[in-house]
């Protein structure tokens, strides 16, 4: 194991104490949310299977690697037009997680329900491989702040919106371009 990843599994665990005296798992910051890909349990785990390193600014366009070229292609495009729009308007779109296999899946919910201390409370933020829409290719993360509220203002132009209220980096194709998005869930379990 990397000094890396296991300087960042002993900050998760660090960060599961604390949070354990947490009022919710939504007092936690997103740097230590699971959903956006940033920690997984299994070294095993790799490109192949989706995974976007920690602080990797991966291009919105790098059709070449599995988090990119796995999503459902209207979802990509949408997603690569959008990315091109905001552009105009100063703003980068980096993705942080993208299409999962279901090992990866698997990982962030094992990973999650350690962190948050149920399967319950993991369920707020990582969904099962087999309820998971990055695992079939259907939702993707978006990075940095103002990439995320200029997709919030704008995505549902290109058909993204962003489905659970506690994230706002997930995206999924759910209505027409220029339609209407659905209302937000509270969180990956409803």
């Amino acid at each position: 194991m990397s000094k890396k990843r296991t300087a960042v599994i002993l900050g998760i665990v660090l960060v599961g104490v604390v949070a354990a005296g947490a009022t919710t798992p939504a007092a936690l910051p997103r740097e230590n949310a699971v959903a956006g890909g940033l920690w997984t349990a299994d070294d095993t785990l790799g490109e192949a299977d989706g995974l976007i390193e920690e602080g990797e600014a991966v291009s919105p366009f790098a059709d070449d690697l599995p988090a990119i070229a796995n999503l459902d292609p209207e979802l990509r495009s949408a997603m690569q037009n959008a990315a091109r729009a905001a552009i105009d308007d100063g703003i980068e779109f980096v993705v942080t997680s993208g299409w999962r296999s279901a090992a990866y899946q698997q990982s962030l919910l094992d990973a999650a329900v350690i962190e948050y201390g149920s399967a319950e409370a993991a369920g707020e933020f990582v969904l099962s491989p087999e309820e998971s829409e990055h695992v079939t290719g259907d939702a993707v993360d978006i990075g940095r702040t103002d990439a995320d509220s200029w997709l919030s203002q704008h995505g549902a132009a290109y058909g993204l919106c962003q489905i659970y209220a506690n994230e706002m980096w997930h995206f999924e194709l759910a209505t027409s371009p220029g339609g209407d998005c659905p209302a937000q869930l509270s969180h990956a379990g409803g």
